[in-house]
Order: C-alpha cells, then structure tokens, then sequence
C-alpha cells in the first residue's frame, strides 16, 4: 500500500511539474507576441510621425477639404500614383505572411512583419494631416487600455470564443465591403455607422485572436514552428489594435 502511495505521489509530481514547464512557455510565448506587436505599433507610430514631418509637418494646412503646404515629397506620396503603392504593399505583404509563413524561416517572417508595419506606418502620416495631435494622442491611449483589457479577458476566460469569431469574420467581410462602397458614395451617417460596427468587430476579434494564439502554443513546437507562430499572432493582434485606433479616431478624433 505504501509503494502504490509512493508511486501515485511520484506521478502527481511528474504532472505537476509538466503543468508547471507548460505554463511557464505559454507565458513566454505570449510574451514574445506581445512584444512584437508593441514594437511594431511603435515602429509604425514613429515613422508615420517622421513621414509627416518631412511631408511638411506643421506647414501643412487643411481648409476645404483641401491640403496645402505639401513638400515634394508628400505630393510624390500622397497626391499621385504612389498613393496606391502605399495602400497596396502592405496588403501585398500581410499575404505573404499569412499564406507563405510556412515556407519562411522564423527570422525572415520576423522582419517583413516589421517592414510590414514600417511601410503602414508612412500610409498612416495622412492621420497627422487630418487630426490634431492631441485628439491622436487621447485616442491611442484609449485604444490602448481598451486593447489590453480585451486580450486579457480573451486570455483569461474559459468560454471558447470560436462561435463568437466565426460571426466576427463573417462582420468583417461586411465591414470591407462597406468601406469600399463608401468610398463612392461619401456618405458620413454610413461612414459612422462603419466605424461604430468597426470598433465593436475589432473588439471581438481581439478576444478570439488572443485565445487563439494561447490555443495554438505547443510546448512541442522547435525554435522555427514557434518563432513563425509568435510573427502571426503578433501580426493578428497589430491589425486588431491598428484598426481599433483608426475606427475610434474616426469617431472621436479632432479633425484639424
């Protein structure tokens, strides 16, 4: 009898220490995604500030809807073709990540999802054009405590989320299809409606993507499998927090 309670002990502990080991490489693991979605958004953050500022920065002006004090540069990226390049490369390149990240090492993965958040960061030196920096700053920080409260509640709650994600996604295709009509129409209570849909979608999402990730984690995984995993949660969570901001911005930002 004492030999099985020694046994049954040793097997509690062998358990135990497994729970133990498993626990501490999620942790790390989350760790390292948020680590590089926080430095992506502060890439982003700080080129689209060093863009707007050699695009003219505090010479620009807005009146009528048009913008003036534009230098060279910020007509050659913002007033011609190369507009389009600015909205179609990172589209390009988030493709690749998703669909190719198989076929990438964990370190180049790591640095087009860091180009990635560069090149969004010069489309998004408009933001500065169009709000005022007070309005973006408030903005952000509002996005970022709502960002944070969300991921932990999707890390931390027991319900599973996917039928919430599926219809998530589903809200999402809408919401792009949406946005492009919009773009001909120019209607503002639709563009509203737009952006009130988008800040409770990307909510949601930020929940699911987080419970993803933590559902995805195998303590199996090698340096490769689990370095191409921490890129795209990463990369899911940027998205989630870049267009939270933009569609909070869009409702409560000052417009210069």
């Amino acid at each position: 009898m004492s030999d099985f309670d020694r046994n049954a002990a040793a097997a509690a502990g062998r358990y135990a220490d497994r729970a133990v080991s498993y626990d501490a490489g999620l942790r790390a693991h989350m760790i390292r995604v948020y680590n590089y979605m926080a430095m992506a958004v502060a890439l982003t953050g700080a080129v689209a500030f060093i863009t707007f500022q050699m695009v003219g920065g505090s010479n620009i002006t807005v009146s009528g809807g048009k913008i003036t004090g534009l230098t060279p540069l910020g007509q050659f990226l913002f007033g011609g073709p190369f507009m389009w390049v600015l909205m179609l490369a990172p589209l390009a390149m988030v493709f690749v990540l998703s669909f190719g990240i198989q076929r990438l090492a964990a370190g180049t993965a790591r640095l087009i999802f860091f180009a990635y958040a560069a090149l969004l960061g010069v489309s998004l030196a408009t933001i500065f054009i169009v709000y005022t920096a007070n309005s973006i700053a408030n903005v952000f920080f509002i996005s970022a405590a709502a960002f944070g409260g969300l991921s932990l509640y999707g890390y931390t709650t027991k319900r599973d989320l996917s039928p919430i994600g599926s219809f998530l996604i589903m809200g999402l295709i809408g919401l792009i299809l949406a946005s492009l009509v919009n773009i001909f129409l120019r209607s503002d209570a639709m563009s509203f409606i737009i952006s009130v849909a988008g800040v409770l979608i990307f909510a949601g999402l930020t929940a699911w993507d987080t419970q993803k990730i933590k559902e995805m984690y195998s303590a199996t995984d090698d340096e490769q499998s689990s370095g191409r995993k921490a890129v795209m949660g990463a990369l899911a969570l940027y998205l989630d927090f870049i267009n939270l901001f933009l569609m909070l911005l869009r409702l409560f930002g000052n417009r210069r």
